[in-house]
Parts: structure tokens; C-alpha cells; sequence
């Protein structure tokens, strides 16, 4: 009976947390929304409302009393499901096919290179200099590499918003973003998964050479075998009600877990093996469309909460209060600002935009919220990133997000260019 009464009390108490995190994040979603700003930044900012930034800097005893003084591994886990389903979908939504102009294919090459290499050296140097300041007892170059590659991100899923928000996603100026910025993020996850090998197994050769070994074999088992069996899966949807059958779901499901086990035990963390999922679906547009009808809601309004109060709960603003933390802070923001606008404008305006139009390309490309949090959770979980660096790249994440709106809207009404006034919840 004590034992059922535990079990009992700890379903009581994630569930009164669950209610909690999907208020938050549906309050602050409409809110946001309201202000002309992506839905998903309000539930960001509603996550870190609930942890030591708000309530529980002004209500501790009660904060401690709902959610503990860390989060309960109940929600660890719940939250890092979500974000492998969440990885499934961001590898299911890679759209390349739109970029038909040589050009454009050229420029978004040329995009993604400096959109990656800029910023990482930028994040990079950060690293160097603030490791004697907040990571004495932390290893050297997985501190920088991480910081490089947290600096580097950009947001596809957050961006596919923006762009619907503007109206740019049928126009030259928001493919080439969105896809420069999908290739960007294969760029970091390629990059993220290293270093999270290498940091794991702290160097050891051969078992980074195993993990090498384990990835490459994936590249001719999804052509010849995963690709083809996920096209004969999810070919018999029906084009008109675009459900999807019990049976495929399981199926889907299954091999979402299963790949998750894989890059686990490859040592490259779980949420990889759902990105790599969704990559061996994104063929079949029919799926994509049945995913977001019958799963996409229940991922958003359900799993991705708890992930971001997860954040919440680690990060505190408000324990930025020295001096120095301060100037690293505006020194992280600015850098990782400039590192992305600038070298993209100046790609964008050789291969001959124009100037308004090589700015909103620019501003795109410094989106960075959601896939940002997921990077800097793995640095986190990994002992890479300490607190305050963890805290200082959370607001960036956020503040970098924030300002595409505004920025966006100054040069698109120089165009003349029409203006949406909602976000998609």
C-alpha cells in the first residue's frame, strides 16, 4: 500500500505541474501573439516565468512545493520524449526542392557557410576568453566548441513562422532563408553531435571512430532500405482526409524510439535519432501534411511546454547580477547579433539583392529561440555549460528572436511589402 500511496503522490504532483506548464504556455502563447510576436516565444518566456526567474524568486516555498528545488526526473524525461518528437518533425519539414534558380541554390551555399563559420568563430572566441571567468573546472575546448556551435544555430521551425507571419514564404528572400537555415542546422547538429561524442568518451579514438562507423552505415541503409520503406509506409494515405492508420502510427512511433536508442547508444544523444527519422519521411509531402493534422498539436501544446519549463526551471535571470556577468552578456548578445547579420548581408547584396532585401535575409538568419534551448540543454545536462553562461545564451536565444519582428517589419514597409497581423498558434 506504501508503495501504490507513493506512486499515487508522485502522479499528483507531476500532473498538477503539467496543468501548470500548459496554462503558462497558453496564456503566454495568445499574448504574444497579440504583440506580433511568435506564439512559441511566449511559451519560452512562460517557462522561464515559472522557474527562479519569477515565481520562484518571489514565491520560493511555493515553488519548491510544486516543482521541487530541480526538476523532477519525471519531467526530464517527459520533456526530452518531446523534443524527440519535436526533432522527428524538424527532419520531416526540410524543404529544398523550392530552390529551382541556380542562383539562389548558389547563394544559399554560400549562406549557410558564413551563416556557420562566422558565428562559431565568434562563439569561439567568447569561449576562450570567458572559460578563466565561469568554466575554470571545465574542459577547455568542449566549452568553446559548445559556445561556438550555441552562437552558430538558426531556427527553422520559428523561421517557418516568421516567414508565413510576412508573407515571404513563396517569395526569392524566404526560401533562400529557410533553406540556408536548414542547412545551417544540419551544419550544428553535425557539429553538436560531435562534441557531444567527443565530451562523453573524453576523447577516446576508438570509440569516437565506432560512433563514425555507426552514423556512415546509416547513409546507405536509408537509401536502399529506410527511405524506401517509409515511402511504401505512409503511400496509402489518403490525400483528402490525410489520416494516418493505427498501425502506421505505431509503426512511426517505433522507429522514432528505436533510432533514439541508437544514436544513444551511439553516444550522440536520443534527440538526434528523431531528426534522423524525420529525414527518411520528409519525401512524401502527403505524411508531412497527416503528421501536422493528427500529432503536431499535441507535441505543441503538450510535450514542448514541459520542455520549456524544464529550461525555465535551470535558468535564472535574475542571478545575473555581477558586473562582469553583465558585460559578458552584452558582449554575448552583440556578438552573436553582428556574427549573423552582417557577413549574410553582405553575401546576399554580392549575389545582387538589394539592399532591404539582403537586410531581411540577414534578420532572418539570426533566428535562434527553440533550436538554440535544445542545444544549450544538451551543453547543460553534458556539465559543459555552467549556470550563468547557460543563462546568458538563453537570453540571447531570446532576445535575438524577439527583435526579427520589429527589425523585419522596418525594411519590408520600405518595400511596400504587405504585412500579416497574426501568428499561427
Amino acid at each position: 500500500m506504501n508503495t501504490i500511496h507513493q506512486a499515487e503522490n508522485l502522479l499528483f504532483s507531476v500532473l498538477v505541474q503539467i496543468i501548470i506548464m500548459i496554462c503558462a504556455a497558453r496564456l503566454m502563447n495568445n499574448v504574444f501573439r497579440k504583440m506580433k510576436q511568435p506564439g512559441v516565444i511566449g511559451e519560452i518566456v512562460a517557462g522561464l516565468l515559472l522557474g527562479p526567474s519569477l515565481f520562484g524568486h518571489f514565491f520560493p516555498d511555493v515553488s519548491i512545493a510544486i516543482f521541487g528545488v530541480k526538476p523532477h526526473p519525471a519531467i526530464s524525461v517527459l520533456s526530452q520524449i518531446g523534443l524527440l518528437f519535436l526533432m522527428f518533425q524538424i527532419g520531416l519539414d526540410f524543404e529544398y526542392k523550392n530552390l529551382k534558380d541556380r542562383k539562389n541554390r548558389n547563394l544559399v551555399t554560400t549562406i549557410s557557410l558564413v551563416s556557420v563559420i562566422v558565428p562559431f568563430i565568434s562563439g569561439a572566441l567568447i569561449g576562450y576568453f570567458s572559460h578563466s571567468y565561469f568554466a575554470p573546472n571545465i574542459p577547455l575546448i568542449p566549452y568553446i566548441l559548445f559556445i561556438g556551435t550555441a552562437v552558430s544555430i538558426t531556427a527553422v521551425p520559428i523561421m517557418g513562422r516568421i516567414l508565413k507571419q510576412f508573407k515571404l514564404e513563396k517569395t526569392d528572400m524566404g526560401l533562400v532563408a529557410i533553406s540556408s537555415a536548414a542547412a545551417n542546422d544540419v551544419a550544428g547538429w553535425i557539429i553538436l553531435a560531435t562534441i557531444s561524442a567527443i565530451s562523453i568518451n573524453e576523447f577516446a579514438i576508438g570509440h569516437l571512430a565506432l560512433q563514425i562507423f555507426g552514423l556512415l552505415i546509416l547513409i546507405p541503409l536509408a537509401k536502399f532500405v529506410l527511405i524506401p520503406f517509409a515511402n511504401n509506409l505512409t503511400k496509402t494515405i489518403d490525400e483528402n482526409n490525410h489520416d494516418i492508420t493505427p498501425n502506421t502510427m505505431a509503426i512511426i512511433i517505433i522507429m522514432i524510439l528505436a533510432f533514439g536508442l541508437y544514436t544513444q547508444k551511439l553516444g550522440i544523444f536520443t534527440i538526434f535519432g528523431g531528426f534522423m527519422t524525420g529525414l527518411f519521411f520528409h519525401y512524401n509531402h502527403q505524411f508531412s501534411i497527416a503528421w501536422r493534422k493528427n500529432v503536431t498539436n499535441f507535441i505543441m501544446v503538450f510535450l514542448l511546454p514541459i520542455f520549456f519549463t524544464f529550461t525555465g526551471l535551470r535558468t535564472n535571470v535574475l542571478g545575473l547580477g555581477a558586473p562582469t556577468e553583465i558585460i559578458w552578456l552584452v558582449i554575448i548578445l552583440l556578438a552573436s547579433i553582428v556574427s549573423k547579420i552582417v557577413p549574410v548581408y553582405f553575401v546576399a547584396r554580392a549575389y545582387g539583392y538589394k539592399d532591404e532585401q539582403a537586410k531581411i535575409v540577414a534578420i532572418l538568419m539570426n533566428t535562434r529561440a527553440l533550436m538554440e534551448l535544445i542545444v544549450l540543454n544538451v551543453g547543460y545536462d553534458l556539465g559543459i555549460l555552467p549556470q550563468n553562461i547557460f543563462t546568458m545564451l538563453t537570453i540571447m536565444a531570446i532576445v535575438t528572436t524577439l527583435i526579427t519582428g520589429p527589425l523585419l517589419k522596418i525594411s519590408l514597409q520600405k518595400m511596400g511589402h504587405a504585412i500579416d497581423t497574426k501568428f499561427e498558434s
